[in-house]
């Protein structure tokens, strides 16, 4: 059974007399004054534990005349005889008191160390909160639980890890918790936008019987809390110093986050703008030269096609349509490339087979090198398994690994390998050529790099510069959209294997009623 507070707190001191009132009366024809007195001096020490100092004094005061009209001679009268008696009533008197004035100090200073240990709890567990939380946001719950645990009325919270807004109205952007009334509303407003505290001993509108404290960072506020003082409570300068202390550490943490948030959106903003650098960096270079040669051969149709007989103009014609076709690879990859990186892409997603797949990249590397595409070799296994994804990419990711190995690889055949795997399905082109050096194997899926070592290698490779580096960068781009990957491995016996793993997913059942329709 739980007592109530007040029995709690007097029922000790009350035992406490009343066993040491009952031990004198009942030792006092065995036992001299001096012993009695020292009976009555523990039980005011003792009682000094659970009573407040003045409460203590005037208790001693008068278990001392008790004591005096009780067992000092004459007894159950008040008069002393000699001077003896009333030094001793005097001294039992001023050691009571000098030992409730000691532990009264004693347990304030207890009473305020396990106060300040509780706020130590307190720093400390917003601390970790805020530290393992995703947003400070999320933490607001737990500061405003702090708070309401100072005072008993609820704490209502105003805060934001945006700007200020223009206008006093809660928005996406501010969190607003607890049910604060128009002007409790006003003023946290008014708190946040001031970021200095009001109320009570804050030197600001002093008469108001709550404070308004913000939550500071450390170059602006971040929101403003309430703590609404009750009619009876003595504003206490060290508890809200301690709520500020609280509300500061919220306020560091929104001010973090949106530091954060905005070195983030400055490194996106970079980044764009370093895409943006590079892309028309390999615009301005790698388009200028089919470009040029586009020129030339219109040129020389135009001006000096009537003296050109019909294999000199055919020849011109059919390096138009190369350069052309080049410069429209060039592009979609770089598109495709910008596309795939974009926030919010979504994947035009069905159930296709792979065999399909392999097919629209060969008939599209035919149209493009029809004579080269005859070193092509397929190795497409039998029975392979549905793929959920766009086929239109994965078409485009074969097509530019095997225009790769045909440009970088001008002898022997090039393999096509397509097969299902433990960990999924396998699309892999090989070749025999001269494979990627390994100091630029680290960075070949990289956008805007093309391998400028194997050209050095093999100078006779006519037009295998050509490109703005955005093709195997794309093709990783799409593997990985489609939750797979894209690695190089180097042959044993030289050449390169790109190979492109997806997943493979069991695809849904077909409607019984499906199944039977002709």
């Amino acid at each position: 059974m739980t007592l109530p507070p007040l029995l709690k707190r007097y029922l000790p001191p009350a035992l406490i007399w009343a066993a040491s009132w009952g031990l004198m009366l009942r030792v006092d024809a065995h036992v001299e004054l001096a012993n009695l007195v020292l009976l009555l001096v523990l039980a005011a020490t003792l009682s000094t534990l659970w009573l407040p100092l003045l409460a203590s004094m005037g208790l001693s005061l008068l278990a001392v005349l008790a004591f005096n009209w009780r067992f000092v001679s004459p007894e159950r009268s008040m008069e002393l005889q000699g001077w003896s008696h009333l030094w001793l009533l005097a001294t039992m008197l001023a050691l009571s008191w000098l030992v409730a004035v000691l532990l009264s100090r004693l347990r304030r200073e207890a009473d305020a160390a396990r106060r300040h240990a509780e706020q130590a709890d307190q720093l400390r567990a917003l601390g970790q909160a805020l530290r393992d939380s995703q947003s400070p946001v999320e933490a607001a719950a737990l500061l405003q639980g702090q708070l309401d645990a100072l005072l008993p009325t609820p704490a209502p919270l105003l805060l934001g890890s945006g700007p200020l807004p223009r206008e006093n109205r809660v928005d996406e952007g501010q969190l607003l918790i607890g049910e604060p009334d128009e002007d409790q509303l006003a003023g946290l407003w008014a708190c946040w936008r001031q970021g200095a505290p009001f109320g009570p001993g804050t030197g600001r509108h002093q008469e108001l019987r709550a404070w308004y404290l913000p939550l500071r960072g450390r170059k602006a506020s971040h929101g403003a809390a309430l703590l609404i003082l009750p009619d009876a409570l003595h504003p206490d300068p060290e508890l809200r110093a301690h709520a500020q202390s609280l509300c500061d550490q919220m306020g560091l943490a929104l001010e973090r986050q949106a530091a954060e948030q905005a070195a983030r959106r400055a490194h996106d903003e970079a980044e764009g703008q370093a895409t943006r650098n590079a892309l028309l960096a390999a615009i301005s270079h790698d388009y200028r030269t089919p470009l040029a040669t586009i020129m030339g051969a219109a040129s020389s149709l135009l001006e000096q096609g009537e003296r050109q007989t019909p294999a000199q103009r055919q020849k011109l014609l059919a390096t138009v349509l190369d350069e052309t076709r080049q410069l429209s690879r060039m592009t979609d990859n770089t598109l495709q490339l910008a596309r795939l990186e974009s926030a919010g892409l979504q994947l035009r997603m069905d159930w296709e087979a792979p065999e399909e797949v392999v097919g629209a990249a060969l008939r599209r590397v035919r149209q493009r090198q029809a004579q080269a595409a005859q070193r092509v070799r397929l190795r497409v296994a039998s029975a392979l398994p549905l793929l959920q994804c766009d086929a239109v990419l994965l078409a485009q990711l074969l097509d530019n690994l095997l225009d790769n190995a045909l440009r970088y690889a001008p002898e022997g055949p090039i393999e096509l390998l397509v097969r299902q795997e433990s960990d999924g399905l396998l699309m892999a082109v090989r070749d025999r050529g001269p494979g990627v050096p390994p100091a630029a194997r680290a960075r070949i899926f990289e956008p805007f790099q093309r391998l400028e070592e194997l050209d050095r290698e093999r100078p006779d490779a006519a037009g295998s510069r050509r490109g703005a580096g955005v093709g195997l960068a794309a093709c990783r781009a799409i593997a990985e959209v489609h939750g797979g990957s894209l690695r190089l491995r180097a042959r044993s016996h030289g050449g390169t294997s790109f190979e492109c793993r997806l997943p493979v997913q069991a695809p849904p059942a077909l409607d019984s009623t499906m199944e039977n329709t002709p």
